[in-house]
Parts: structure tokens; sequence; C-alpha cells
């Protein structure tokens, strides 16, 4: 009889410690998804591109920033104090823009740019002898200076912000005074939230399909082109 009664609770039995270890199974699981979820988001903060800041104020260098989206690159372009052509070709200096991808992405949804944007200016020596070059300009290894414009709405009084780098080796970067004229320029005459986009290709349509343009850019632009002869104001 006692056999029996084993017997009969066996099948049971089974199903209960089947049931139990597919419960701790079930645990485990998640305690391994849970785990790396926030591994992930540490990972995912951690390789933020978001602007950081020293205790004394001055802008972290994004040591990364090559890797960001570039948008557009110039050559004596003299909108910029730094980058002011002169006239002998030897001094002719190039400027790469890049963008943090976060912003970038926001941008081309919205036409606008975020909160914790940050525009990088790389400037470089231009060069017209060298290898098999016969004519024209290329980037030199020479880095003359990065500037960096910030989006920070609750740290800077006009939204944003200019930053000065020496080299790539700076480990910050000071504030560039608000009395400076690179804010009021970029205030005057930036065609999207005092940037200048006019000067990225493939962000200008974009900004005009989401008719993000700033009033002071369209009415610099209708002053400067008929309105027939730009497609931008049809």
């Amino acid at each position: 009889m006692l056999s029996v009664n084993i017997k009969m609770k066996t099948p049971a039995a089974d199903r209960f410690i089947a049931f139990a270890s597919i419960a701790a199974l079930g645990m485990f699981t998640l305690t391994i998804s849970f785990v790396r979820a926030q591994a992930f988001t540490t990972a995912s903060a951690s390789g933020s591109s978001a602007p950081s800041y020293s205790k004394t104020g001055e802008l972290l260098f994004p040591s990364k920033y090559r890797e960001w989206i570039y948008l557009s690159s110039g050559i004596d372009m003299n909108y910029n104090p730094k980058s002011a052509s002169v006239d002998t070709p030897s001094h002719s200096t190039f400027d790469n823009v890049f963008v943090n991808p976060e912003s970038y992405k926001t941008f081309l949804d919205s036409g606008a740019w975020p909160d914790k944007t940050v525009l990088v200016l790389e400037l470089r020596g231009a060069q017209n002898k060298g290898s098999i070059n016969q004519s024209g300009y290329y980037q030199s290894s020479v880095l003359k200076g990065i500037e960096m414009h910030v989006k920070d709405e609750t740290r800077f009084p006009g939204k944003w912000a200019f930053f000065g780098f020496d080299n790539d080796n700076d480990v910050s970067g000071k504030l560039i005074p608000q009395s400076a004229s690179c804010y009021s320029c970029h205030s005057e005459h930036g065609a999207v939230d005092t940037t200048f986009v006019q000067f990225y290709p493939t962000l200008l349509g974009i900004a005009d399909k989401k008719g993000t343009f700033s009033p002071a850019y369209r009415k610099e632009l209708r002053a400067a082109v008929p309105a027939k002869a730009d497609p931008i104001l049809r």
C-alpha cells in the first residue's frame, strides 16, 4: 500500500519539481536581462555626446568628435576671425564642421537643433604642393584650432555659447565671452537658431522644408537673390 501511494504521488512531485525549475530558470533569465539592460543603459550614458564641463565651467573636449556626423568644409571663409582669408595662398585654411549624432538625427526630423547640440569647427592648414598634387589645395595635418558651438538652454543666457581650443590635445576649452563678435554675427546671420545651416548643403533643404529658417536669414536671402532665381524662396 505504501508503494502504491508513492507511485501515485510521484507524477505530482515531478510536476512540482518541473514547475519550480521553470520558475527558477525564468527568474534567472529576468535577472540576466535586467543586468544587460543596466549595462546597456550605463554604456549609452557614458557614450553620450552631450556636452560636459569641468568644475570651473570649461567645456570638456569630446575626443571622438571625428566619429560624429560630418556636415561640410570650407576654405578661407571669413565670417570667423580665426579662419579669415589672407592673400598668401600658403596660409589658406580649411574648416570642417561636425555635429553630435543625436542632434543630427533630431534635425533631420524637425529642422531644428535640440538642447545639448554640439557643433565642432575644426581649422586645418591648406597645402598645394605635395605627393602627386599639381593644382588646387588639400588639407594638411596641421591643426590650427578648434571651436565649438554648444546649445545648453539652462546654462547659457542666450541658450548657445562658444568655446575655444588650441588643439586636440586640450583637455578643456575656455568659454568665449558673450561680448565677442561671433555671438552677434551668428544671431544676425544664422539660417537656423543662430547656426550657419546655409553652409551645410545636406541640411539646408531640410530646414527649408520644415520652415525653420530664421526671419533674419529669409530677409537676407530675399535681399541678395531674386525670389524666382532661388528655389528656396519660391
